[in-house]
């Protein structure tokens, strides 16, 4: 039986013009690094989700392409119909024009790849097709994909999916996945999402705006970290350049994680002067959480603040 992926988070206010660096970004600190890290330029950052509004204003020089996995639309029509995967990328990568908001990683680049239909639900045949092509894709540049941001999730293991991450972690691209919304308020019990529950992707749970542990989060010990979860605002569809939302999920943790990823690249990189490998990175991404005194089932590593570890 083919496994069936959802989307999970709760909308909480719609905007409809918003000027500002959004709290989020601010709390895990990513302006304080956008200089050193030259703001993600030319990482490019896949998304697998909903698609996106590549019209959006917000978002204008950022999208460098797309395709459709999905049951809905042709295959090059990566149009958003649910806003969850617009509101992923402004996390990710809204550019900092002083309209709207900015994103964590403001000059990265992004691929959107759209696997959910209208309903919600997206095939695993489809993520796994999604996750091969992140990897094959090639830039006007031969440029490639560094990071991928899954903010998706299913109860099911499944044998061919946990391969495709692999697939991709070893092409050295970093795989960040949102840990699910089943939490039950208590750290000690274990709630198992996939593909973040596997060993070789990032999982990620969320925390409140006050550094607390998101109600909702999942809690399992394959948690790598936690990042900024409920009142997150980014870009959403509408008409004439889009609208913006304010949401909660792990969905909304994860780009953060995206993002800063990106920052991390460009700085590394030119710090250590020479491509790193995917466990490099992953290691000066956890270098650059702060405990919060939770149960490592609660919070993995910590939270995730980008101006906490030295380059070394």
């Amino acid at each position: 039986m083919d496994k069936v992926y959802q989307i999970s988070y709760e909308i909480e206010e719609i905007i409809d013009d918003i000027k500002e660096i959004p709290d989020g970004v601010k709390m895990i600190k990513a302006p304080d690094i956008w200089e050193d890290s030259r703001k993600g330029q030319g990482v490019v950052i896949a998304i697998i989700d909903t698609g996106c509004q590549k019209d959006h204003s917000g978002l204008q020089g950022r999208i460098i392409g797309g395709k459709n996995f999905s049951d809905d639309g042709t295959s090059d029509d990566f149009s958003d119909n649910k806003g969850h995967g617009t509101h992923v990328a402004g996390t990710i990568a809204a550019t900092n024009n002083k309209d709207g908001v900015a994103g964590v990683a403001p000059e990265a680049r992004l691929l959107i790849l759209k696997v959910f239909d209208k309903d919600g639900l997206a095939r695993n045949e489809s993520v796994i097709k999604a996750i091969d092509y992140a990897i094959s894709y090639r830039g006007l540049n031969e440029e490639k994909v560094r990071v991928i941001n899954m903010s998706l999730g299913s109860r099911y293991d499944d044998l061919d999916l946990h391969m495709a991450v692999q697939r991709a972690v070893n092409d050295d691209i970093v795989v960040a996945c949102a840990a699910g919304n089943e939490g039950d308020k208590r750290g000690e019990t274990i709630e198992i999402g996939y593909p973040a529950a596997y060993p070789e992707s990032i999982c990620v749970g969320a925390v409140d705006l006050n550094k607390k542990i998101a109600d909702f989060t999942n809690t399992n010990d394959q948690l790598d970290l936690v990042a900024p979860g409920v009142g997150i605002k980014s870009t959403w569809p509408g008409e004439n350049g889009g609208k913006y939302a304010t949401l909660k999920g792990t969905s909304m943790a994860t780009p953060h994680v995206s993002g800063a990823l990106a920052l991390i690249i460009n700085k590394c990189e030119r710090e250590f002067e020479r491509s790193l490998t995917e466990d490099e990175i992953y290691a000066q991404l956890i270098k650059r959480t702060v405990p919060l005194g939770n149960k490592k089932k609660e919070e993995g590593n910590g939270l995730l603040v980008l101006t906490e570890a030295c380059s070394s």
